[in-house]
């Protein structure tokens, strides 16, 4: 017997509507159903429910997907309740459909030093630029496809590699704004081109200054916000009988061990949906307040989900927490009411307690 798959729907339309919505629908998943297929069910049961006939990526449960992708796979990646939305919600004129204009516009940064060919492979990165993790904290931003685009432009060569890093740096959200990660159902990581474009504008202490010192000026109100000294009397936090999260951040593998400990730590485990996402600790320097954001987003979602303490896998982003942690509550205008304790203090405490 087939699974029954609990979709919730959302629907909109600019011309009638003043809020979204969603509708829920069940769908008896088929051999062989492909993600359009789920879009065409919800259409013939409700010919509001709507969405691109050219282009077609949305997201589901908050991963950008295409239609030719096998619903079996989303299942066994996502499970059976799954929430349709259009890849950018607030750029929505009518559900999954949405005004896709500034794709193109942000290619006019980079078009007067770009070929024919570069443009074709600019449009092969549609998907990549509405899956950007940063357009959710900046709507002005670029987007990961243009500062990919500047990147392959450099590496092949182009005579015109100082105008191309200046038009991805300013005077938009861009390239110091970028902490690369994607929201694809299917990642691709070009953490790699992001850091050696950032490179390129930003040299080592030790480098022969470059192209950024020609823009040093243009980002006053970007001053690099940096690491305090870290207080050696922070309050011991004990995690016996409390709920707690688990934040990874970029560091994968290490989640269920962590959560046995948890466990025999007679504590409760929280799940919370930031928990493998990146925080702001490389925007620090250069966009404290993105920085601060993100970071604040991350604690507030691990809070809200019921945590009383959080448990922070990476030493440097610990200490961004710590030391930020009243600009961090003053960004986002509310008390974070969170223990924090580092991975390396948690292991050594329960550790203690089993010993």
């Amino acid at each position: 017997m087939q699974p029954i798959l609990e979709i919730k729907a959302f629907f909109f339309n600019a011309q009638t509507d003043y809020l979204p919505y969603y509708k829920n629908f069940s769908i008896e998943l088929a051999e062989d159903m492909q993600t359009k297929d789920i879009l065409a069910f919800i259409h013939e049961k409700n010919e509001n429910f709507t969405y691109p006939e050219e282009n077609l990526i949305f997201k589901i449960n908050g991963l950008v997907i295409d239609g030719d992708q096998s619903m079996s796979e989303v299942v066994e990646r996502l499970g059976t309740s799954l929430q349709i939305d259009p890849v950018n919600s607030y750029r929505s004129s009518n559900g999954l459909i949405i005004d896709d204009s500034d794709f193109m516009k942000s290619y006019e940064i980079l078009a007067p030093f770009a070929s024919d060919e570069d443009l074709e492979y600019y449009k092969t990165l549609y998907a990549l630029h509405y899956a950007s993790e940063t357009e959710n904290f900046d709507r002005t931003y670029i987007g990961d496809a243009i500062l990919v685009l500047a990147h392959k432009l450099i590496s092949a060569g182009s005579e015109h590699k100082e105008a191309i890093l200046e038009a991805i740096t300013y005077p938009y959200s861009s390239l110091l704004d970028c902490e690369y990660e994607n929201n694809l159902f299917h990642a691709q990581d070009h953490t790699a081109s992001i850091a050696e474009l950032k490179m390129m504008v930003k040299p080592s202490e030790t480098d022969t200054p470059s192209f950024m010192d020609t823009l040093s000026t243009r980002f006053a109100d970007k001053k690099a916000s940096f690491f305090k000294k870290k207080e050696e009397e922070d309050t011991t936090v004990t995690v016996t009988g409390k709920q707690i999260a688990y934040y990874a951040g970029a560091v994968t593998g290490k989640s269920d061990s962590i959560n046995e400990k948890i466990i025999q730590a007679d504590s409760k485990v929280v799940a919370f949906s930031r928990a493998n996402k990146l925080s702001g600790l490389l925007l620090l320097e250069d966009n404290a307040q993105l920085a601060y954001t993100k970071a604040a987003t991350t604690l507030l979602d691990a809070l809200d989900s019921g945590a009383q303490v959080l448990i922070v896998e990476e030493q440097e982003v610990y200490d961004m927490f710590k030391n930020n942690f009243a600009n961090i509550e003053k960004t986002i205008g509310r008390d974070i009411s969170l223990e924090l304790i580092s991975a390396e203090d948690f292991l050594a405490q329960t550790n203690s307690m089993a010993a």
